[in-house]
């Protein structure tokens, strides 16, 4: 007995979000729920300036025209798409999980699979319509 000689035990850690992004290969699934819980944080955190900004724009005719002032800087237009692709993406991955909830026939791999393809996809053609719109395309 004494012969045997003890392993040393196996040292778990955390791991962060750089980790699971880039050292484990997580599904389409899984990158739009870390997504989804990413923009909803995003969304949280600017919601007290995003209304601040709406109060400030329907105050009077003169701060909305600050306000359509501040909006024409390329950094300000920037910050606004980024917020807007965070609003559009959680709502189009809310959908998806309210559907999820509602429905047995939607949780499913391939389902999960095809769902999370067509949240990236209409998010990302809605994000490029409201760029195209923000910086005036039409």
């Amino acid at each position: 007995m004494a012969e045997t000689a003890q392993r040393p035990r196996p040292e778990f850690r955390n791991i962060g979000i750089g980790q699971i992004l880039t050292a484990y290969r997580l599904p389409l699934a899984g990158r739009v729920s870390i997504l989804h819980r990413m923009s909803g944080g995003l969304l949280f955190i600017f919601l007290p300036f995003l209304l601040y900004l709406f109060e400030q724009s329907l105050t009077s005719a003169a701060t909305f025209d600050a306000f359509k002032a501040l909006l024409a800087n390329v950094v300000a237009k920037l910050i606004t798409l980024v917020l807007a692709w965070a609003f559009l993406l959680h709502f189009c991955a809310g959908i998806r999980y309210l559907r999820m909830d509602t429905s047995h026939s939607a949780v499913s791999k391939q389902k999960g699979k095809e769902t999370a393809v067509v949240v990236v996809v209409v998010s990302t053609l809605l994000t490029i319509a409201f760029a195209a719109k923000l910086f005036g395309a039409f």
